[in-house]
């Protein structure tokens, strides 16, 4: 591609918005042309973003080029259906929503969005204007979960998932401070974690006879980014077929591999990749998969979604390198 991809953030200042912007900084192919924050506007990128001192002469600012080629939505849930009913860009533009307005199938005019998991449907991002980026934990449990639902095997699933702090957002809460995180965790949103919702739409949509329920416990966990999700259902096939089930699925896919030994969050925190583990006791499968829930679980995976649909290389700007130790 001759011509850089020009590339918008709208709320910038958090989390999500943070790693996009490190992402796209840094990546051979596209152009940051502003990143819009009403909390900080005027500021300089780094003055926010501390570890970008020296990168970027950015100011965060509250207006914004509509005439970009792609804009990424990092906004608290809630807010991109408001903000793009209030804000037009060029029908060319193409929208990445990191957010949950668009993830069940609802649109707005002129704007349908496509869920935006490459492992399930690579070939509509590639075609498609607008995203519906997917959930972190949503991302997990699926990853490990696919290849059954395509397969037709998939039964009840029980799930356990544990997450680091920067999953609950910038914005303090009694959760998230260090005094009460540390040396500490806790279950919440039991049974009831709003990520579920697309976990079934997707599931359904591999497996249109599904019934069952995908019976999710997350937990808060005394880290800061990662998460680590076991699933279990009941499975009648070998050990060995099941890994040759997950690993033909993924075989196409550079970013989720199937380990053959004991996975942790260390191999896969600040990277783009997902790693998938199966272990088996009778009839039980148990799942694990971990992955870094601001990259594959949210800007790392945008960024992976934007190379589809630009026409570019999967891994461009994503071969990113773990902290193991």
């Amino acid at each position: 591609m001759a011509n850089k991809i020009r590339a918008g953030i709208i709320g910038g200042a958090g989390y999500t918005g943070g790693e996009t912007v490190r992402l796209l900084l840094h990546h051979p192919n596209v152009e940051l042309t502003f990143v819009q924050s009403r909390s900080q506007e005027g500021k300089f990128l780094h003055e926010v973003h501390t570890d970008l001192q020296g990168d970027t002469v950015l100011k965060f600012t509250s207006s914004f080029d509509k005439e970009v080629d792609v804009v990424f939505l990092c906004m608290s849930h809630g807010e991109s259906k408001k903000f793009l009913t209030e804000n037009t860009f060029r029908s060319t533009t193409k929208i990445i929503d990191l957010g949950n307005d668009f993830r069940l199938g609802d649109s707005i005019t002129g704007r349908n969005f496509v869920y935006g998991l490459p492992e399930l449907q690579r070939d509509k991002i590639k075609m498609a204007d607008n995203i519906a980026n997917p959930g972190c934990f949503a991302t997990t449990i699926q990853l490990g979960l696919l290849p059954l639902a395509k397969a037709g095997l998939l039964g009840e699933v029980y799930a356990t998932g544990i997450t680091g702090s920067t999953g609950a957002g910038q914005k303090l809460q009694d959760t998230t401070h260090f005094s009460w995180r540390a040396n500490n965790i806790s279950a919440y949103k039991t049974l009831k974690h709003q990520h579920l919702s697309e976990i079934s739409q997707t599931l359904k949509s591999l497996q249109p006879n599904y019934q069952s329920d995908v019976n999710f416990i997350p937990w808060r966990g005394d880290f800061t980014r990662g998460i680590f999700v076991s699933s279990i259902v009941e499975s009648e096939k070998s050990l060995s077929e099941l890994n040759q089930l997950y690993s033909d699925f993924y075989s196409t896919h550079p970013f989720t591999h199937v380990a053959d030994s004991t996975i942790d969050l260390k191999q896969v925190v600040n990277t783009n990749k997902c790693l998938v583990h199966l272990e088996k006791e009778g009839n039980k499968l148990v799942v694990h998969t971990a992955l870094d829930n601001l990259l594959k679980g949210a800007s790392g995976q945008a960024v992976q979604n934007m190379n589809l649909m630009f026409g570019l290389e999967e891994t461009t700007g994503l071969k990113l390198k773990s902290t193991s130790f």
